[in-house]
This record gives C-alpha cells, sequence and structure tokens, in this order.
C-alpha cells in the first residue's frame, strides 16, 4: 500500500492507496510544531479506525510547500513505516514538462494537480486550487505545465477584513440565497461569496482564452464545492486530485 501525504500551509491531507484505488483519506490541520512520534501515532490512530495495518505501507510519497516539516515527515516514514519516502518537486519524473521560470518555484501541490488533471479530464484544462492561497494552474494542450495565477485564498481575505474594520463581524463562508444582503451579516458573506466567484471565474474566463477558448477546468481544495456551484466555468470538483497526482506521480518514479 501507498501513504501519500499532501502538506499545505492550512492542511495536511493523508491518503492510501491500493494500487489504483483509494482506500482511506484524511484532512488535518497543519501543525509546524508536531514531533516525529505524534506524526506517526496519529497516522497509526486512524489506520486503525479504518482497519488498516500499517505494517502494509510499503511506500510513502510527500508534496510539501512547508519546508520546515521536511524532516519531520522523512523521519516519521523512516521510524514508522520503515520507508524513505519520495518528496515531490519539480526535479521528479512527472512526465510533464515545465515551462514556469524557475521550475524551483512551482509548488508540490501545483505539480500535481496539473498532472492528475492531465491524466483525468486530458489537456487543455486548468486546475483551480482552493487553499490557503487559491492557484489556477494551466496545462497547455501539449500536456506543459504553462504557470498560472496565485490569489489570496476567501479565508484569508475573511480574516483580514475581519482584522482591519473594528465594527464588522466574522462571518460563516457561506452562498447567500441572494446578493443584496439585508444585514451587515448578509452584506459581507455576499460580498465575499459573490465576489470571489467573480475573481475565480473572471480569472478563468482570461486562462482559458490564452489556451485558445476552451479547456476542461477541475476545482479541487476544501472550499471547491461551495465556489464551483456559483462558477460559469467549473466543470468538474474533484476532491482528491491532488492525492491521485501523488499516486501517479509515485508510479513514474518507482518504474
Amino acid at each position: 500500500m501507498l501513504l501519500v501525504i499532501d502538506v499545505g500551509n492550512t492542511n495536511t491531507s493523508l491518503g492510501v492507496y491500493e494500487g489504483e484505488r483509494l482506500v482511506a483519506h484524511w484532512r488535518l490541520t497543519t501543525a509546524r510544531d508536531r514531533t516525529v512520534d505524534e506524526y506517526g501515532v496519529y497516522a497509526r490512530n486512524l489506520f486503525s479506525l479504518v482497519g488498516i495495518d500499517f505494517k502494509e505501507i510499503d511506500a510513502v510519497a510527500v508534496a510539501s510547500v512547508v519546508p520546515p516539516l521536511n524532516f519531520t515527515l522523512r523521519r516519521m516514514s523512516e521510524v514508522y513505516f520503515h520507508r524513505t519516502p519520495l518528496f515531490i518537486d519539480h526535479t521528479t519524473k512527472t512526465g510533464m514538462p515545465i515551462l514556469y521560470e524557475p521550475a524551483s518555484d512551482v509548488g508540490a501541490d501545483r505539480i500535481v494537480d496539473a498532472v492528475a488533471a492531465l491524466a483525468k479530464y486530458g489537456a487543455p484544462c486548468v486546475v483551480v486550487d482552493f487553499g490557503t492561497a487559491t492557484t489556477c494552474n494551466a496545462i497547455s494542450a501539449r500536456g506543459e505545465y504553462l504557470g498560472g495565477v496565485i490569489t489570496p485564498g476567501i479565508q484569508i481575505s475573511s480574516d483580514a477584513l475581519f482584522a482591519r474594520a473594528a465594527r464588522l463581524p466574522r462571518v460563516e463562508i457561506r452562498r447567500p440565497e441572494k446578493v443584496i444582503g439585508s444585514s451587515t451579516v448578509g452584506s459581507i458573506q455576499s460580498g465575499l461569496y459573490y465576489g470571489y466567484v467573480g475573481l475565480v471565474d473572471g480569472i478563468l474566463r482570461r486562462i482559458v482564452e490564452e489556451l485558445g477558448g476552451a479547456a476542461h477546468v477541475v476545482a479541487t481544495g476544501g472550499l471547491a464545492p461551495l465556489i464551483a456551484h456559483g462558477s460559469e466555468l467549473i466543470t468538474n470538483v474533484d476532491d482528491t486530485l491532488t492525492l491521485e497526482g501523488m499516486r501517479i506521480i509515485y508510479e513514474r518514479n518507482r518504474q
């Protein structure tokens, strides 16, 4: 079995694959101060909840955008699973040319998202990943990673508004029934939701135009279902796209 670990700035996702089948997956809060033992115990406890024997893990792959955790996860893999993990980055064999400059600046999450989207949905395509930052990643008709857009995530926008405006309350991010808010809470929710949908669709429209006028648009990340519901351009929501990309890249590097 293959354990894949996607380390983001806010959340860490884990998945266990048996061949091409995703047996189980979980989403945790990313904690930079957790020790090797804490991560190992967390992983073993999660496995036990779904009846997976940790001794069946024979490979580990990691995609991390939090460098301080890389050593911790490497040691966790070595100590608890007796495996040296594959850390995915721009130097890993992915099967996808990276045209970004410099290639070393491309986050591992953006690479694995692009590889999975190309394999599952074809080219050209665009991946929108709703994480701490929202990224839009463009793959050409020839299967090349071109680059994309990085913008503050909707939660960052909400937190900044609450922090900088003394009289405005913190609100739940949700889709209001109407754009015109009849209360302060409703007005903020409308601004956050419809404003962000407009931002995403505006960016996607321009990217698709630059790709030649047609492309698959895939969304992933925690808030992907919420934003996709109001989007005119997102055609697919894939909650496990990043994990699938890691599996594909691991298989390509095992051969």
